[in-house]
């Protein structure tokens, strides 16, 4: 089961953001296995949460932050990405960041 859908442009990837983290951190599958977590400092006001959730996974795939955005769940911890990019070159990335 993967967490994230191929686009023929990029993929969705689903994510598990926890706002306000005492560490910022990225990696891991949510204990229910659907999503990757995410970790942000910034607090859940203003789209500032979700600004550097973006920022993050755009940053871990070595991507510009114009690359990601919120397609789903912007006011919810559960989200969904759009992530732009090829997909073959994405999917190994992601699986980095699983394990």
């Amino acid at each position: 089961m993967t967490c994230w859908r191929v686009r023929p442009n990029g993929l969705d990837l689903a994510v598990k953001v926890q706002p306000r983290a005492r560490r910022p951190a990225l990696g891991g599958l949510s204990p229910d296995g659907a999503a990757l977590r995410v970790a942000v400092a910034e607090v859940p006001e203003d789209g500032r949460a979700n600004r550097a959730v973006c920022t993050a996974v755009a940053r871990a795939l070595g991507l510009a932050n114009s690359a990601v955005e919120v397609l789903h769940g912007a006011g919810s911890r559960q989200k969904t990405l759009r992530v732009t990019g090829d997909p073959a070159s994405l999917a190994p990335l992601l699986e980095k960041l699983i394990a």
